[in-house]
């Protein structure tokens, strides 16, 4: 599972297609870029914890999001591992999610994410 979360590889088989870039190291940066429902992104943060197999968190930003490019339009997105009998529990989390609409946005998005994530997990095994 830990593979899946920092492998450019495979998360571009899972999250929309996105070429992600990053050293996966506290205080580098990392850039997805692609496209989703016809629209280019390229959205950027920086890695601010890794605790290999057990924790990625880092700061996020889409400019696609039409908000400037400043400390408070960033989201901290965190990604818990855990032991679940013969499988792994994901967690998400992500803060900073203003109103209901972008709160219905992000909720489906990280949806459709995990479900291609478990799929993809499910089929490398």
């Amino acid at each position: 599972m830990w593979h899946a979360l920092v492998d450019p590889k495979a998360i571009k088989e899972y999250m929309f297609g996105a070429n992600v870039t990053s050293e996966w190291t506290p205080g580098s940066s990392i850039v997805w870029e692609g496209e989703m429902d016809g629209k280019a992104f390229r959205d950027h943060g920086t890695i601010l914890r890794v605790d290999s197999e057990h924790v990625l968190q880092y700061s996020h930003f889409s400019p696609l999001s039409g908000m400037p490019d400043a400390p408070e339009n960033y989201h901290t997105v965190t990604i818990s591992l855990e032991p679940a009998g013969d499988g792994t529990l994901v967690s998400l989390s992500q803060d900073n999610v203003g109103s209901d609409e972008e709160r219905t946005q992000s909720e489906g998005t990280w949806m459709a994410m995990l479900t291609g994530l478990k799929t993809y997990v499910e089929a490398a095994s």
